[in-house]
């Protein structure tokens, strides 16, 4: 006895419902993928992001620890001198002295220097200079973005205690003796003769950071001074 034999059946193609199930879970899937790419872009930027202002955080305050470092008392003007936005100092740069200022100008951090000055004349020249700055002169850089508010404080020996940098002050005779006390005219260049302020033992600089900033909270770095 023969097996019957079944008709040939024709190939089945795929129906629009089936396509258009198919086209769906592709684009699911596809969508599912391109968040999961972004997401991890998006996160290795904002590591990035972060290291970057790390090193960059790092890289000011060695700048910072560097001029303090170097502070010299010419005893033509002020050593170092703070009047709530900016803080100029004097230090040591190859065969001369440098003015530096470092102020907080619009949530920007710039440091400002002066061309190496060798005279009296010209040193007296660039600490008034560094009260005309306008943020935009040859030799100012922008350290640091989106900073709130920068507080400077000084220690002194002779109240072994931390205080406001505006406010205290040894006061010192250019013969180098140095007597407790405080100075209304810190702010102004101080002659060669007669009384002046005299350098702290130590510096303490507190950056806040505002919104948006790569950092958060507070910075707080403290400086010993090495009078020589």
């Amino acid at each position: 006895m023969k097996p019957i034999a079944h008709p040939a059946r024709a190939d089945r193609g795929f129906t629009l419902i089936e396509v258009l199930v198919s086209l769906f879970i592709l684009a699911l899937m596809a969508g599912m993928a391109w968040q999961g790419v972004d997401m991890v872009v998006r996160s290795r930027e904002t590591v990035q992001a972060r290291m970057d202002g790390l090193l960059r955080l790092q890289s000011v305050t060695g700048q910072w620890e560097a001029d303090l470092g170097n502070v010299l008392d010419t005893q033509q003007v002020p050593g170092l001198n703070f009047d709530g936005a900016t803080l100029r100092l004097t230090r040591r740069f190859e065969d001369g002295v440098q003015v530096v200022a470092w102020t907080l100008r619009g949530g920007r951090l710039q440091r400002w220097t002066s061309s190496t000055l060798r005279d009296a004349e010209t040193l007296q020249d660039g600490w008034l200079r560094s009260y005309q700055l306008l943020g935009n002169e040859p030799g100012t850089l922008t350290l640091l973005e989106r900073v709130a508010t920068m507080q400077v404080y000084v220690f002194l020996s002779s109240s072994n205690a931390w205080s406001n940098a505006q406010s205290s002050g040894d006061v010192a005779t250019n013969g180098g003796a140095t007597n407790g006390g405080s100075s209304g005219d810190g702010n102004k260049a101080k002659p060669a003769t007669g009384l002046r302020e005299a350098l702290p033992d130590g510096v303490r600089l507190l950056l806040k950071f505002g919104e948006g900033a790569t950092h958060a909270g507070t910075l707080q770095r403290d400086i010993r001074l090495v009078h020589p």
